[in-house]
């Protein structure tokens, strides 16, 4: 079945790479998204009630973050440092509300936001997010759930060497 599974994958991903290249893509990322979200590696981290929170990054690790105790339920905040100014893909297990704020606390808006992916069932939330050179904050919640999955992807396309 995971065989089955993975070829129609490829050849979805075939057909979208003879596309255009934005959908190439947005494909790749989101490939590596479900790869990284199915099977890790993965980093254990507890959000912050307040503050920046621990260090998650791009570096295609799985972050299962800890949610805790705030208003209206759970959630937390982790802290993104951005290298390089791009666009960067939020992939997450589960639809947790999440807000992104740039090092001076101003908001940053999503360029696109879904809570699945065509290409992987386990992507429950997606989110396209402008970022600059510098530290963001990745703030989750309120929700119901103690915790959710958490993989940062560049959104174009890179070049992409497991650890």
């Amino acid at each position: 079945m995971m065989k089955k599974l993975l070829s129609a994958l490829l050849l979805s991903t075939a057909l979208l790479a003879a596309g255009c290249g934005g959908d190439e893509e947005e494909a790749h990322a989101d490939e590596e998204g479900c790869e990284h979200l199915q099977e890790g590696p993965a980093a254990a981290v507890t959000a912050a009630v307040s503050g920046t929170g621990p260090a998650v990054s791009n570096d295609h690790k799985r972050y299962d973050i800890a949610l805790v105790d705030i208003a209206g339920g759970k959630g937390g905040a982790v802290s993104f440092a951005v290298s390089e100014a791009t666009d960067y893909v939020l992939y997450m297990s589960a639809p947790v509300p999440v807000t992104v704020t740039n090092s001076s606390g101003a908001a940053v808006e999503f360029e696109e936001s879904a809570t699945s992916s065509s290409l992987c069932t386990d992507i429950k939330g997606r989110h396209v997010v402008p970022l600059t050179v510098g530290t963001h904050t990745l703030t989750f919640g309120p929700s119901t759930l103690s915790s959710v999955s958490l993989v940062i992807e560049e959104s174009g396309e890179h070049d992409h060497a497991h650890d």
